[in-house]
Formats: structure tokens, C-alpha cells, sequence
């Protein structure tokens, strides 16, 4: 007889105890515990094998076990492809497009046969969303079903080179008594399919949802269970979507993906910069034109600042794609070392386009489109600002000088603000001019 008994996991990391905590030894979060009924399967004897090991120099490997997906922006994500016998985790808000994506994936994929498992609608409906993605294609298999087992079986008998599964949330095992979607079923359901992709080889592809708090709904294990994590970004009920690898054992964490959600399905983004700067207003006080890095590859895109007067005891400091922590400590700069006295106005900035930015490499950008707003004074449409801000007014180096600024010239811009302290060469950059400053005031009595 298989026994029963309650055990409490930890929502956040999967911290198993026999009795509720308030707070979490492993990952000290509060108020994270959840019972569940948990069945012990029945015990099995099995003859033990020896595991020998090999030397790292007789280990072959192939370019052949890496598949493109016949979509550049998400083999630029993954490193260059699907490697074959991974575990990849797409995580994202509902409706953001991963369904979608999915769809896409199998269309293009230049291996064999594909097979898609959806716990979440039946085939008529997979049906429906392919034939509107215009999806064809005689190596894809469908198959709605919820059961781990069942699941399992079907994938030894049919032999698929890619699995994908919509979502992890849905598939429960039969050995557990808890719900679909709880913490135990979750990391049970991953950690056997895990085991499944490593003996045989096949790709799995697993979706999983996320919580309100905008991070993949279950225990924090399964990020570390599985090969790569990718979660898709960006306001749903906005066109454009980024995909961003948060880890990857196969490649870099730090590029991303850009694509636009139209009634075909997610379409590519090879110009980031070009949508991005698309219905910038021309002449306008406020606006400044920056440039990013994600991963390898540089961005221009447009920060708006709004500066007005408060009747607030404590200003706002309202933000949309950049940290407001980080503009209360240019305020404060722009205040007390450039003589600007709007510490007590209220403070609005906004990144066009979705995106987040995070690097200091733009702070120029945003004390000079603060400033453009206070002073009600545009600065030319034609000039891209980069530069870190320190706390005396200084203006220091940034990395991948270069890049930015080809990909500014590339855009047709042709001034560049950059730091003086910048080893660049002068008149290196025959189309654009550029203009180097030591510090923030120097910049304020060139463009006002």
C-alpha cells in the first residue's frame, strides 16, 4: 500500500519541510510555503550499474548536434541554434506570443519530425492557430494530452528530433496526489523529461507561465534544471516583443531577439534601431536620441523626459524603461553641481518602444532630455548622446564606443556627444562629427 503524507514546499525554491515556516532556510523568503499531499510511490528493487567515466580529450563533439531554427533572431539567442538533447524553458506574460513562437519554431526547423504536446487546447484549436500562421508541413505531429506517462510513451514510440510542450504547468505524474501545476508536479514532470532529453538525445522545448511578479510560476529549481531559460518581453498590447536568454549553457545570456507581433504570426526585427526611432518627433523639447548595447548589438532609441511643476509635498519621479532610483540620482547631480532647481518639480521619463534599459552608458542621454524639458529647448534630432554621468558632473567612458557610433552613422545622424576621456581618434568617423566633453556642464552650454 503506497503511503500518504503532507509535506510543505517552498513556492520560491522548492525548500521541502514537514511542517509550514514562516520563513524559508533556503532562500529566506517569507510567507512562501504550500501544503501538499504528496503519495510515495511503492519501493522497487533495481539492480545497480556502474557508471564508468571517460577522458575529457576522447569526448567528440559535432557542429551537427546544433540545428537552426531557420529563424535568425532566435538562433542568435540560443548561440546559433538548437543544440540537440537540450532542455529550453520560454517563460512569458499570456497572450505575449509563445504559443506563437512555438508554431513558428516547428515550421522552420530543419530537422526531422517535430512533435507538439499542448495540455492547454485541443488539436482543432492548434489547427486554427496554424492555419492562420499559414503552418504546413508533413513532419509536424500534434497531440493534446496532460498525462507524464502518457506523454513519455508517446515520445518513445513516435522518435521525434524536437518535442515541444504548452505548458509544464499542465502536465501532472499519476505518482503524485497533488494538483496539476503545484510545486511537486512541476519539478517532478522537468526533472523526468530532463532525464528523457539527456538519454536519448531528443530537444525539448517546455513553456512555462509566469506570476504576477513578471518570474516563471513554480520553484526556483526548475531555471536551474533546465539548459536555457528564454522569456519574452514587452506589453502585450503593444506590437513588438523582445526575446531575452537569461541562461544559456550553449551560448551568451546577453543577446536578444526582436520581433513584431502581426496577424502571420511574430515577423523578425533586423533593424532594430530603425523601429524604434520610427514617428520620432522632430524639434521637440525633452527628446534625446541614445544608443544601447544588448548583447553584441547596438540599438538607438528614443528617451523622452517631462519636467512640470508640483503641488506635492514629495515630487513624482514616474519612470517607464529605466530604474527611477537611477533619475532621482541625476536630478539630484543636475541640481546641486549643475545649478538646475528641479529636485521639486515633478520628474517623468519614458523609454519609447517597451524596451528597459539598464546600462549607465545613457545617462547623458536622460540629464540632457531632462534638461531639454526644463529649459523647453530642443536639441538637434540630427545628434546622439552617450556618456555616464558620475555624482561630481563628470562624464566617463563607456564600453563599445565603436559600435555605437557606426550604428549612429549608419542611421544618418551626424553629431556624436561622447566622454573626452575616450582614446577614439579624431576624424576616424568620416559621415558623423564627433564632440567630446569632459563634463555635464560643458554639454549644457554647447546645446543650450
Amino acid at each position: 500500500m503506497k503511503k500518504q503524507k503532507t509535506v510543505f514546499f517552498c513556492n520560491e525554491c522548492g525548500y521541502e519541510s514537514g511542517k509550514w515556516l514562516g520563513r524559508c532556510p533556503g532562500c529566506e523568503s517569507w510567507n512562501s510555503f504550500i501544503e501538499e499531499i504528496v503519495q510515495e510511490a511503492a519501493s522497487r528493487s533495481t539492480a545497480k550499474r556502474t557508471a564508468a567515466s571517460r577522458s575529457l580529450n576522447d569526448i567528440e563533439t559535432d557542429e551537427r548536434d546544433r540545428k537552426s531554427t531557420n529563424i535568425n533572431e532566435i538562433d542568435r539567442v540560443l548561440g546559433g541554434g538548437i543544440v540537440r538533447g537540450s532542455l529550453i524553458l520560454i517563460g512569458g506574460e499570456p497572450g505575449i506570443g509563445k504559443s506563437t513562437i512555438l508554431i513558428q519554431i516547428a515550421a522552420n526547423y530543419s530537422g526531422n519530425k517535430v512533435l507538439y504536446i499542448s495540455g492547454e487546447e485541443s488539436l482543432a484549436q492548434i489547427k486554427l492557430r496554424a492555419d492562420r500562421l499559414k503552418t504546413k508541413g508533413s513532419n509536424i505531429f500534434m497531440l493534446a494530452e496532460t498525462d507524464l506517462d502518457s506523454i513519455q510513451n508517446c515520445i518513445e514510440k513516435e522518435k521525434p528530433e524536437l518535442v515541444m510542450i504548452d505548458s509544464i504547468q499542465t502536465v501532472f505524474s499519476d505518482s503524485l496526489t497533488s494538483a496539476p501545476g503545484t510545486v511537486s508536479q512541476v519539478r517532478e514532470a522537468t526533472a523526468r523529461l530532463m532525464r528523457m532529453s539527456k538519454e536519448t538525445g531528443i530537444t525539448i522545448i517546455i513553456v512555462g507561465h509566469v506570476t504576477k511578479e513578471g518570474t516563471l510560476a513554480g520553484p526556483r529549481v526548475l531555471e536551474h534544471m533546465v539548459d536555457t531559460v528564454l522569456y519574452f518581453e514587452g506589453e502585450r498590447h503593444m506590437s513588438y516583443r523582445i526575446l531575452r536568454a537569461v541562461k544559456n549553457r550553449f551560448g551568451s545570456t546577453n543577446e536578444i531577439g526582436v520581433f513584431e507581433m502581426s496577424d502571420s504570426g511574430l515577423r523578425e526585427i533586423g533593424n532594430p534601431s530603425e523601429i524604434m526611432l520610427s514617428g520620432r518627433p522632430i524639434d521637440t523639447s525633452g527628446s534625446v536620441v541614445v544608443s544601447t548595447i544588448e548583447g553584441t548589438r547596438p540599438m538607438l532609441i528614443e528617451i523622452q523626459a517631462l519636467m512640470s511643476d508640483t503641488n506635492l509635498v514629495m515630487p513624482r519621479r514616474t519612470t517607464n524603461g529605466v530604474d527611477a532610483n537611477r533619475i532621482s540620482l541625476l536630478i539630484a547631480v543636475l541640481d546641486k553641481k549643475i545649478g538646475l532647481r528641479i529636485s521639486s518639480m515633478d520628474a517623468y521619463v519614458n523609454v519609447l518602444g517597451g524596451l528597459k534599459i539598464s546600462e549607465p552608458a545613457c545617462d547623458l542621454g536622460i540629464v540632457c532630455a531632462i534638461a531639454s524639458s526644463f529649459k523647453d529647448t530642443a536639441i538637434d534630432h540630427k545628434t546622439v548622446i552617450l556618456g555616464e554621468v558620475g555624482l561630481t558632473g563628470e562624464i566617463r567612458n563607456i564600453s563599445h564606443l565603436d559600435k555605437r557610433i557606426n550604428e549612429a552613422a549608419r542611421m544618418g545622424f551626424d553629431k556624436c556627444i561622447i566622454p573626452a576621456g575616450d582614446l577614439m581618434e579624431q576624424g576616424k568617423y568620416k559621415n558623423i562629427e564627433i564632440l567630446k566633453f569632459t563634463g555635464v556642464r560643458d554639454v549644457f552650454d554647447y546645446l543650450f
